[in-house]
């Protein structure tokens, strides 16, 4: 018994290293992965990894999700310009060889749209110029500095073909080609300022920080633990203001058995609260687990779960509340069992932190009903 004590606490430490995502299944609100971008998130990184064999079952599984001939083979040509040629001739003669395959069973895939031609009077070092303006929210400056200014000519290869001729084709938008890239760049390993700069222009793009932590923890779970935490110290970097130091201050701040994760939303609690996700429900166990904190005071909307959802109180003190029932006081050691169904909110005392594990059961029956805020009114009354 001792040793199994030992070896889940292990596994749950190793799991815990800011596992950036949406915790309860409940928080679908927060912005989740769709099924092509899970797709090209396990292409591109099997691609840039050069494994053929889980290649295979990606391109598969992506064909199986709806993703078009053509939608694959944009992400295999797009990832040549971070993986080289190599990587992308083997993941576009990969694609051949399944096709085949399923052609071969009666399977018949859509070939999707063609990307369409560019009709534009400017020189492609413009365009690319402009491309890569959006991409960033940022003028280009000059002089240039640094590798421009050192070798100009990579500068105009960079403009006129990785943004004017690859980001300029219409078949997947900007932040299709930002999550393959940055999968592919996780993948990849020893290139963290060029995974900090794409990981900068996805969130310019709209993703949150939460989705890029759930991609970060799908490539823990497809392709490694090292290469997902690396990513979540880069990410941590981007979202602590660019400073590494400040990254690793907060890494080493935040040093309980499971990490704090990324903030919750605010359109769904009062308050700071701290979510990281342990187990996602699309990783086939029909059920997720998350760690949420709750600072002091702070608090959950009212909300309900279709499957139901158990709390695991781990630390401090906090309250808890079914719609129609009084509220009580929670602390380290509970366990709470709210129905499917039933409306509820959990947050912390006005003093004390919370912590608890949430899981939520039986994900196939849908994601929690977020409904209204917790009023002061409804939060102080005895």
């Amino acid at each position: 018994m001792k040793q199994l004590k030992i070896l889940l606490l292990s596994g749950l430490f190793s799991v815990g290293l800011v596992q950036l995502s949406n915790a309860q299944q409940s928080m679908s609100v927060i912005q989740t992965l769709n099924a092509k971008e899970q797709n090209i998130i396990t292409i591109s990184a099997f691609t840039a990894k050069g494994d053929l064999v889980k290649l295979q079952n990606a391109l598969t599984s992506g064909l199986d999700a709806g993703l078009t001939i053509n939608d694959i083979k944009e992400v295999l040509i797009h990832l040549y310009a971070y993986c080289g040629f190599p990587r992308s001739l083997q993941g576009i003669n990969t694609l051949m060889a399944v096709l085949e395959t399923r052609k071969a069973k009666g399977i018949t895939d859509k070939l999707g749209k063609q990307s369409t031609p560019v009709n534009d009077d400017d020189s492609k070092y413009i365009r690319g110029k402009n491309v890569l303006e959006a991409l960033t929210g940022q003028p280009e400056k000059e002089p240039k500095t640094g590798y421009a200014a050192f070798s100009p000519v990579i500068d105009t290869f960079l403009k006129e073909h990785l943004f004017a001729d690859i980001f300029g084709r219409d078949i997947l938008t900007y932040l299709e080609r930002e999550i393959a890239t940055i999968s592919a760049l996780i993948s990849l390993g020893g290139v963290e300022p060029m995974m900090q700069g794409h990981m900068r222009i996805a969130l310019h793009l709209g993703m949150t920080e939460s989705k890029i932590g759930e991609m970060v923890s799908l490539i823990e779970t497809k392709v490694g633990i090292k290469e997902a935490n690396d990513a979540r110290r880069v990410l941590l970097t981007v979202t602590s203001g660019g400073s590494a130091q400040k990254a690793a201050d907060t890494m080493e701040a935040n040093a309980d058995l499971f990490k704090k994760g990324v903030k919750a939303p605010a359109l769904n609690f009062t308050g700071t609260a701290w979510v990281n996700m342990l187990v996602q429900a699309q990783e086939g166990l029909d059920c997720s687990v998350g760690a949420i904190t709750f600072e002091p005071g702070s608090r959950t909307n009212w909300h309900s779960h279709p499957g139901g959802q158990i709390l695991l109180i781990t630390e401090g003190e906090g309250y808890y509340q079914e719609k129609g029932q009084p509220k009580r006081v929670v602390q380290k050691g509970d366990v709470i069992k709210c129905l499917p169904g039933k409306a509820h909110w959990h947050g912390a005392l006005p003093g004390t932190k919370l912590t608890h594990i949430a899981i939520g059961p039986d994900t196939e029956k849908g994601s929690a009903v977020w409904l209204q805020p917790v009023t002061d009114q409804e939060y102080n009354d005895r």
